[in-house]
C-alpha cells in the first residue's frame, strides 16, 4: 500500500489541476458572461457570412429587404397595409399563387457547388473565419438533420432533398484545410415549424436543443451566430442551460465564441460578442463586437439588386478600417446562387479586399484601438450614428467632403505592440501629418508594402511624414495607404 500511495496522490493532484484548468460555468448569465473570449476572435477582424438555402431559388426581395425572408413575406398576403405586396406579386407571376414554398426545396440543387473553390476565394479575401447558415428561419437544414425531417414531417435538410449532400460539413472541411476557422449561424426559432406553432415549450425541449447539440457535436464550430431569438426571453429558450453544455461539455468548448442573440433581452447585454446589423457598429465599447452586413441590401442572393446597390471595393476597405479602428470585427456576407455559385461581383469584391489586406493587413489583424480612433480635418464633423440594427452608415460620408465646410477623416488609427498605424483614405500627397503625437527621436516611419523608411519631422506637437511618389498599386493609391510608426 505504501508503495502505491505516491501514485495515488499524484493522480489526485492531476485531477485537481485538470479541474482547475477547466472551469465549469453555471447555467446562468452571470457565470456564462465571465468566460473569457477565445483570443483568436479579437485578432481575426474579418470573417465571411454566408446566407444560402431554399430561399436562394426564388432569390427575390424588393430592393432594401432581405431575400432570405421570402417565405415570411409571401405569407403576408397580397397587400402590405395600403399597398400591394411585391413578393406576393413576384411569386404569382413566376410560380403561381398556389405554389408552396416547400416546392423550392427540390430545386435547391447546388449542382455547381465547389466547397474547395469557395474556401480558396475566402482565403484570398483575407478573411480568417467563415460562418454559414446551418438553418435560417424557414428551418431548412444544410446538414443531415433528422430533427428537421421529423419536425416538418417531410425531407427538410440538404442531405435528404435538393443537393442530397452535407453542405455544411463539406464546407467546414474545405475551409479548415485552408487554415480558416469555421462556424455557423443557427436560428433558434422557425416561422412555420408545426411544433413551434403548436407548443413552443415542446419545440425548445424536443427540437431546438437536441438539434443544436447535434450540429455542434458534428462540426465543432469556432463561432456560433445565433438569431431568431426575439420572440421569447432567454429563460424560455433555456439558453443558459444550452450554453452551459456548450462551454462545459461540447467538443467545441475550448475554441467556440458565441454572439448575443439568445433571448429577447440579451442583445448587447450577454454573450461573447455583441452584434450590430447594417449599422456603423459601436463606439467606445470595451466589449467584443462585430458588424455584420451584406455587400448589397440583402444577405441572401437577391436578383433584384443591381450594380449600384453593391458597396464598392473602396467602400468595403474603408468600412473594414473604420470598424477595426473602433475595436470591431466585420462579418461580410455573400449570398450564393441556388446552384452553388458565388456571384462573380461578390468574388471580385472579396479578391480586391484580399489584395489590400495582403499589403496592409498588419494594420488590421491582431490590432487594437489606439487612444484616438481617427483624425479629422478642420471643419464641421458629421455625426457617426452607431446602433444595433439598420442605421444609416455610408463610410464615404466621413472620408469624402460632401459639403464645403465639412470635416473629413484623414486617418483611421490602430495599434499593435509599440506600433501605431495610420490608415489614410486614398493617397495623401507629398506629406501626411499625424496631429498631437509626441514622438521619440528613435521612432521609425514606414509605408506598408514599400521598402525603406520615410523621413519625418516633429512640428509643434505634430509629426509630419514625407511620402514617396504615389505607387501605381490601386490597393495603395485608391483605397487607403498605411503608415506605420514604430517605437512609440
Amino acid at each position: 500500500m505504501s508503495l502505491n500511495r505516491p501514485m495515488f496522490l499524484l493522480a489526485g493532484l492531476l485531477a485537481v489541476t485538470a479541474a482547475q484548468a477547466q472551469k465549469r460555468y453555471e447555467p446562468r448569465w452571470e457565470s456564462l458572461d465571465s468566460r473569457p473570449n477565445p483570443a483568436w476572435f479579437g485578432d481575426a477582424k474579418f470573417g465571411i457570412f454566408i446566407h444560402w438555402g431554399v430561399y436562394s431559388v426564388p432569390a427575390f426581395a424588393p430592393v432594401g429587404n432581405y431575400s432570405e425572408w421570402y417565405w415570411h413575406a409571401l405569407k403576408a398576403g397580397p397587400r402590405l397595409k395600403d399597398k400591394p405586396n411585391p413578393t406576393w406579386e413576384f411569386h404569382g407571376r413566376n410560380y403561381g399563387q398556389d405554389y408552396p414554398y416547400e416546392n423550392f426545396a427540390p430545386l435547391f440543387r447546388a449542382e455547381m457547388y465547389d466547397p474547395d473553390y469557395w474556401a480558396e476565394v475566402f482565403e484570398k479575401s483575407g478573411a480568417k473565419y467563415v460562418v454559414l447558415t446551418s438553418k435560417h428561419h424557414d428551418g431548412f437544414a444544410l446538414w443531415p438533420s433528422e430533427h428537421a425531417n421529423a419536425a416538418w414531417k417531410r425531407p427538410w435538410n440538404s442531405a435528404s432533398i435538393g443537393p442530397k449532400r452535407d453542405l455544411l460539413g463539406d464546407l467546414a472541411t474545405a475551409v479548415r484545410n485552408r487554415g480558416l476557422r469555421m462556424g455557423f449561424y443557427y436560428s433558434l426559432y422557425e416561422w412555420y415549424n408545426p411544433i413551434w406553432l403548436s407548443d413552443q415549450k415542446r419545440y425548445v425541449h424536443e427540437h431546438m436543443h437536441p438539434q443544436f447539440k447535434d450540429v455542434v457535436t458534428r462540426y465543432k464550430p469556432s463561432i456560433i451566430f445565433s438569431d431568431g431569438e426575439w420572440d421569447m426571453p432567454s429563460e424560455d429558450w433555456k439558453s443558459p442551460e444550452l450554453l452551459a453544455w456548450l462551454v462545459n461539455e461540447s467538443p467545441a468548448r475550448d475554441e467556440v465564441i458565441i454572439n448575443d442573440r439568445w433571448g429577447k433581452e440579451t442583445r448587447h447585454k450577454h454573450g461573447g460578442y455583441y452584434t450590430t446589423e447594417y449599422t456603423a457598429g459601436l463606439e467606445g465599447s470595451s466589449h467584443a463586437w462585430e458588424e455584420n452586413r451584406g455587400m448589397g441590401y440583402s444577405y441572401g442572393y437577391n436578383r433584384a439588386e443591381q450594380l449600384d446597390h453593391y458597396r464598392t471595393d473602396r467602400e468595403l476597405v474603408l468600412m473594414l478600417a473604420d470598424l477595426v479602428s473602433r475595436g470591431g470585427n466585420l462579418l461580410l456576407d455573400i449570398g450564393p446562387t441556388a446552384d452553388g455559385r458565388i456571384p462573380v461581383i461578390m468574388q471580385e469584391r472579396l479578391i480586391h479586399l484580399g489584395r489590400w489586406l495582403n499589403a496592409n493587413g498588419e494594420a488590421i489583424y491582431g490590432s487594437r484601438p489606439w487612444k484616438r480612433t481617427r483624425q479629422w480635418s478642420a471643419g464641421e464633423q458629421p455625426k457617426l450614428e452607431t446602433g444595433e440594427y439598420m442605421t444609416k452608415y455610408d463610410v464615404t460620408d466621413y472620408v469624402d467632403r460632401k459639403k464645403p465646410a465639412q470635416a473629413v477623416i484623414e486617418a483611421f488609427f490602430t495599434a499593435r505592440g509599440n506600433n501605431l498605424y495610420a490608415i489614410v483614405p486614398g493617397w495623401p500627397g507629398a506629406r501626411f501629418t499625424v496631429k498631437d503625437l509626441a514622438a521619440p527621436a528613435s521612432m521609425k516611419a514606414t509605408l506598408l508594402g514599400s521598402p525603406g523608411n520615410l523621413k519625418w519631422t516633429a512640428a509643434g506637437g505634430d509629426v509630419v511624414i514625407e511620402m514617396p511618389p504615389a505607387a501605381g498599386d490601386a490597393a495603395k493609391a485608391q483605397y487607403a495607404c498605411v503608415i506605420r510608426l514604430s517605437g512609440l
